[in-house]
C-alpha cells in the first residue's frame, strides 16, 4: 500500500524524512510579516511518513497546519527550545488537524505502517524558511530534558 501512494500521489524524498509532494502554491504574492520576503499567500503538500520514519526535528517560519488523510495516527511533536507538546492526528477518536504555529521545532511519527498528510502553509512554504535544530544549545535542551528524541535529530 505505502508504494502504491508514493508511486499514485508522485512523493519524492523530503529532506525531513518521509516523502512529499507539493499540490498547490498560491500565485497570490503576502509580504512575509516574520522576515518581509514575499511569499505566495499559501502552500499546500502530501506528505507520507511509512513506519519507522521520523520527520526530524526542523521548523517554518510561518503556520503550518496538518490535515491527516489516511492510514495510522500521525503524532507530532511541539518544541518551544523548553518543553515537548504531543498532538495526534488521525484515528478512531481523534483529532484531523493540528496546528504547529510559525517558528516552533516539530517532527512527526506515524503510529502505524503509515500515515498520509497533508500540510497547509501561510504565508507559503519556501525552503529558504527552512531549518532543523542545528544550534547546539537547542540540541543540548532538548536532549537534556528528553533524551528518548534523539531519534529525531
Amino acid at each position: 500500500m505505502v508504494e502504491y501512494l508514493i508511486e499514485k500521489y508522485k512523493l519524492q524524498p523530503h529532506p525531513e524524512g518521509g516523502h512529499y509532494r507539493q499540490t498547490y502554491v498560491s500565485s497570490q504574492t503576502v509580504l512575509s510579516p516574520v522576515n518581509k520576503a514575499p511569499r505566495s499567500a499559501v502552500t499546500q503538500i502530501y506528505f507520507l511518513l511509512r513506519m519507522g520514519e521520523v520527520s526530524r526535528f526542523h521548523k517554518v517560519l510561518h503556520d503550518e497546519i496538518w490535515h491527516h488523510y489516511a492510514g495510522a495516527p500521525l503524532t507530532l511533536h511541539q518544541f518551544d527550545g523548553n518543553t515537548i507538546d504531543t498532538h495526534t492526528i488521525g484515528g478512531k477518536d481523534g483529532e484531523y488537524t493540528a496546528v504547529i504555529p510559525g517558528g516552533m521545532f516539530q517532527a512527526a511519527e506515524s503510529a502505524g505502517e503509515y500515515s498520509l498528510v497533508g500540510c497547509t502553509v501561510a504565508p507559503g512554504f519556501d525552503f529558504a524558511d527552512f531549518t532543523f535544530i542545528e544550534d547546539s544549545k537547542t540540541q543540548v535542551s532538548l536532549l537534556n530534558h528528553y533524551p528518548n528524541f534523539q531519534r529525531f535529530l
